[in-house]
């Protein structure tokens, strides 16, 4: 003869889904972003900290003060700044669900970025044309490495926010979308403030 024993709902041996804790989907994206913006950090600050010690190895080629047009850089500073109001503005537009506002708003974000990369690639092209490519001395080679990869990120930065647009458009300002978007303006600060450290830390106290 065999005992049976009769479980309770307060019995701790048996699992009960429905008294399980629920977590929504995509709870934890916030905090894995912000991971990976931590990692992003390493690696700037390591391009940094790389361009501190060889900015002034010039291996007697030209320096900042000879290379840089710092009323460009000026124009590209002002329009990644812009971009960075706008993105704000197009946030503010998502928590209003106004999604006509928050296209406008992206699609104006995405101009400014697409014209500071444009800026940025006519003067890499400007200074190997002029011979100053990165193999010319550790300088160049420190500040092509370091205003490259800015570049790349903001071009990654372009690609996310036209297929987040696609989504918006097709899908509507979803909870996943609303997710998106505050991950990618997360991002796209993020770039701006690595940007004033590049224009301070190269540009202006390389031309002093």
């Amino acid at each position: 003869m065999t005992l049976q024993t009769v479980s309770t709902p307060d019995d701790p041996r048996v699992f009960h889904p429905a008294t399980e804790p629920h977590h929504s989907e995509g709870h934890s994206t916030p905090l894995g972003f912000w991971i990976y913006l931590m990692s992003d950090c390493l690696i700037f600050s390591t391009l940094f900290a790389t361009f501190a010690v060889l900015g002034n190895n010039y291996g007697g080629g030209p320096g900042p003060k000879e290379l840089f047009e710092l009323n460009l850089v000026a124009v590209n500073t002002v329009l990644l700044l812009i971009s960075s109001i706008t993105f704000g503005f197009a946030m503010l537009a998502m928590q209003d669900n106004d999604q006509p506002q928050v296209m406008k708003w992206l699609t104006i974000t995405a101009a400014c970025g697409l014209g500071f990369l444009c800026i940025e690639l006519h003067e890499f092209t400007h200074l190997i044309g002029e011979g100053a490519g990165p193999s010319r001395s550790a300088f160049l080679s420190a500040f092509f490495v370091l205003v490259g990869t800015h570049g790349l990120h903001v071009t990654f930065g372009l690609i996310w926010m036209g297929t987040l647009a696609l989504q918006v458009r097709k899908h509507g300002l979803t909870t996943a979308n609303r997710r998106r978007l505050g991950c990618l303006s997360m991002f796209w600060h993020f770039l701006d403030v690595i940007w004033i450290g590049v224009f301070t830390f190269v540009y202006l106290m390389g031309m002093i």
